[in-house]
């Protein structure tokens, strides 16, 4: 195993690595700064698109362009314009929310939730926007929306309120987008760090983000720990298989932690990671069936 920075343009609040099967390019974010980015497997071609608020997750879409969950609600993104879109506020009356991560499940469905930006109080929700773009609520009470991603089967729902110091699974109907028997996956020892993104890969392990803590974690489908890669930033945010053999974890991180209370990091704050060499392959990332 070895990890390289692949791309170093030292994203406020980097997130959301999206591998893209069809294209071969890898997306991800920077939410605060909003902006999205793209580049090859390799970190060659890089390109950047602006969007008018701060961004919580994306997905592209089987019809060209992406959905996009901004803070203040679902829009469309038209990639050859620069154009955006809104589709749904789902939370109007709540001012100090804002949308946050957000994955497809294998239906076409764009499931994102919010957070309170001050991440103290679960104000947050899970919503699942459908393909003819109506909103549905899956879940409430959460203080910060993370992680979301399913089994190689699309059986099981994994998803973390990032402080609740656990990753939640569901079982998960594909036909309804309905997630239901809540239970504990996993959990995390109380040492300042939290759960943040996460993928499945092709074994049905889950790769998780401990931000604040620098590490990635593999999870068997049991929830025990099967191996941890330690990363050489503190603040590591997500992660997503890539490449043309979906076998090269891309992980992001944060140059500048949204609240003064988390760490500091080095000069490698912010990069994009590619890691090599785990012997082990990702699944293709759907796209919004609408």
């Amino acid at each position: 195993m070895h990890i390289e920075v692949l791309v170093d343009v030292k994203t406020t609040l980097g997130e959301g690595p999206l591998w893209d099967v069809e294209e071969e390019r890898l997306y991800w974010i920077d939410s605060f700064d909003g902006r999205i980015f793209r580049c090859t497997a390799d970190g060659r071609e890089v390109r950047a698109w602006d969007v008018p608020q701060k961004i919580g997750s994306m997905c592209l879409r089987r019809s060209g362009g992406a959905i996009i969950a901004l803070a203040r609600g679902f829009h469309v993104l038209d990639f050859k314009t620069g154009d955006v879109t809104l589709i749904h506020d789902p939370e109007p009356g709540k001012p100090n929310n804002r949308l946050n991560d957000g994955k497809v499940d294998k239906a076409g469905r764009f499931v994102a939730g919010s957070m309170d930006t001050m991440e103290e109080g679960p104000n947050g929700a899970l919503y699942s926007l459908a393909p003819d773009f109506t909103a549905t609520t899956v879940d409430t009470g959460i203080i910060v929306s993370n992680g979301p991603c399913w089994s190689p089967d699309g059986r099981t729902f994994y998803f973390s309120d990032t402080w609740s110091g656990e990753i939640s699974a569901y079982e998960y109907d594909q036909k309804t987008g309905r997630a239901s028997n809540k239970r504990t996956f996993c959990t995390r020892p109380d040492d300042g760090g939290g759960f943040d993104g996460a993928t499945v890969d092709a074994e049905g392990c889950l790769w998780s983000a401990q931000v604040y803590v620098g590490k990635i974690v593999r999870y068997r489908p049991d929830g025990g720990i099967e191996r941890v890669v330690e990363m050489p930033v503190k603040k590591v945010t997500s992660v997503m298989f890539g490449g043309p053999d979906l076998d090269i974890l891309f992980v992001t991180s944060m140059a500048k932690p949204p609240l003064p209370r988390f760490p500091g990091d080095g000069v490698l704050r912010g990069s994009l990671f590619a890691i090599h060499d785990l012997g082990v392959r990702g699944v293709p990332e759907p796209r919004f069936a609408g």
